[in-house]
């Protein structure tokens, strides 16, 4: 291991990847739902592109491959949501779109991503749902998330939130985000990226495991099931991530007195 592959933290919620203006709110009048004809031939576009350009790169970069994509014919007829480790800046972006193609996929975002230069002003029409921090904001974010599920479009959350480049655990996350599937009563899966000691290049390869549905058991009070739901995904993604035979960055908690930082 070189010791340029070795990230110290201090909290699973450090943050190795930032944009840059970390500090980008959510507008007020922001638009969750476009669906104008040039709305969604932009969209239809930029995803498409997206998907091409993401193809390629996890294909030559990550050598990606999946394991029982085949649990999405599961959910054919109505949406669902997608629960998935956050260890890639850019695979992340597209591989649950390639595990349930060619159902389209929306994903929650932290608001700073609408501040990375370009990218960010493409968001909305690659399928962003940016977390508001108002109240009229979040009713519009639900609102749109209620408009997918109808479609019976995907969408996908990282409940780890930050992204910990090639992490090889699975690191604890609070049940907030499994709320959406319980209000909703709609499936669940989870996608665990996992990475295994390649033969002939330096990066491991990639393998994505898929499991599901999951679903909220209506017998419980609303938050119990939204912690049921959080418990059964998060053993079964910890089961998965020993799939995981190389730790091609390493992780380590910072000591007492060091400051969290990449070596």
């Amino acid at each position: 291991m070189r010791k340029d592959r070795t990230r110290y933290y201090r909290e699973f919620t450090d943050d190795f990847v930032t944009s840059k203006d970390q500090n980008t709110k959510v507008p007020s009048d922001y638009e969750y739902i476009r669906e104008s004809f040039s709305a969604r031939f932009r969209s239809g576009l930029t995803y498409g592109l997206a998907i091409v350009l993401g193809y390629v790169y996890c294909k030559l970069i990550l050598r990606v491959r999946f394991v029982n994509r085949r649990a999405f014919s599961a959910t054919k007829g109505q949406g669902a949501f997608i629960y998935a480790n956050h260890t890639q800046p850019v695979g992340d972006v597209v591989l649950p779109a390639f595990a349930c193609f060619p159902r389209r996929i929306y994903t929650v975002v932290s608001p700073a991503n609408l501040g990375i230069p370009f990218i960010g002003r493409q968001l909305p029409y690659l399928g962003a749902l940016p977390i508001a921090d108002t109240a009229g904001g979040m009713k519009r974010f639900t609102s749109a998330m209620e408009h997918r599920l109808s479609q019976k479009k995907i969408i996908t959350i990282y409940p780890e939130a930050h992204v910990w480049e090639y992490h090889k655990d699975i690191r604890p996350y609070s049940d907030a985000s499994f709320r959406y599937p319980v209000k909703f009563n709609a499936p669940a899966f989870c996608l665990t990226v996992t990475y295994q000691q390649s033969r002939f290049f330096r990066r491991p390869r990639t393998t994505v495991y898929v499991d599901g549905p999951f679903y909220p058991d209506t017998t419980l009070p609303l938050r119990a099931r939204a912690a049921k739901l959080h418990s059964s995904i998060y053993e079964c993604m910890c089961q998965r991530s020993k799939k995981s035979t190389c730790e091609y960055i390493r992780y380590r908690r910072a000591e007492d007195g060091e400051e969290a930082s990449v070596s």
